[in-house]
């Protein structure tokens, strides 16, 4: 399943023909993605894991074209997307009775968004939960405000937005200033009469050591594989829903779920809560059992 095996968009490439490439790769039917599944679950078939991955491409480059606003490149924001697809394959169990693309979805999601926030330099975006759900976020909502990209945004449009994102104002302002502005390079002097680079000068002191972070690597390693394993006590319509409402970059309003499943607003927000009260206790399940085996090694 190595990676340097699947297609890629060499720098003086197109879109087009990547994409030409990939569709020769059949979709698979839930019979074939089963037994290919089980072949390399229970036999180590790196053949059938292989036919997994390259069927789901399209997937990735789906997700993938979602993310063209940071202005990074497409082909590296699909690499990072195959490798999320490659951990998929790695993790997945065919008999929990889902299909491979609802469980991928989630680590093409999560490496995607790791490499982007890898990419950004630290004076552009923040490190805490807030800073990041406005990052992944301020793009959309700015669109759908009609606001444009450069300059400060309307104080009415600063509210409506900390509002949707629960963040506050003066965090939206400021994020919005280092997304819209260019980046610049380390290297550049300082000024014509002062000797050294802007990099000279930058100093962090929070930066964690090697340890720390990759402690924290693997606990967030861990946390999207329980998030991903507890999906399965779902059906495929909690499935789908905790997609739209929760997961989504842009999430779907209980009306438009009430059409879609032509139910009433009021079952589809009972089915999200009890579908969110069944991941929680599954996720909890799961790492109380974790914890025990530690323990009983």
């Amino acid at each position: 399943m190595a990676q340097n095996n699947l297609p890629t968009i060499s720098p003086d490439g197109s879109l087009t023909s990547y994409l030409h490439e990939i569709r020769k790769f059949p979709m698979l039917k839930p019979d074939e993605e089963f037994m290919l599944a089980k072949a390399w679950t229970e036999h180590g078939d790196t053949d059938s894991a292989h036919k997994l991955v390259t069927s789901h491409l399209r997937l990735v480059a789906k997700i993938a074209m979602g993310y063209r606003g940071y202005g990074l490149p497409l082909g590296d924001l699909i690499s990072e997307g195959n490798v999320g697809m490659m951990q998929a394959v790695k993790r997945f169990d065919p008999d929990k009775g889902f299909r491979l693309a609802t469980y991928a979805m989630w680590w093409i999601k999560a490496s995607i968004h790791e490499y982007i926030l890898r990419s950004w330099s630290l004076v552009k975006i923040g490190t805490t939960a807030a800073q990041k759900k406005l990052f992944f976020n301020l793009r959309r909502i700015k669109g759908q405000l009609e606001a444009v990209d450069d300059g400060d945004l309307h104080p009415d449009q600063v509210t409506e937005i900390a509002n949707k994102l629960d963040v506050k104002e003066d965090e939206v302002v400021q994020m919005n200033r280092r997304m819209s502005g260019g980046d610049h390079s380390l290297n550049a002097p300082m000024k014509a009469d002062i000797e050294g680079e802007w990099q000279d000068w930058l100093v962090d002191e929070d930066t964690p050591d090697q340890e720390t972070a990759y402690a924290d690597a693997e606990e967030m390693d861990y946390r999207r594989g329980l998030m991903a394993d507890a999906m399965s006590a779902l059906n495929e319509r909690e499935q789908h829903i905790i997609a739209e409402r929760r997961l989504s970059d842009s999430p779907k309003t209980l009306e438009e779920l009430s059409i879609e499943y032509n139910i009433s607003r009021e079952r589809v927000r009972q089915i999200e809560a009890r579908a969110f009260e069944k991941l929680q206790q599954a996720m909890q399940s799961a790492a109380a059992e974790d914890n025990m085996i530690t323990i009983d090694q």
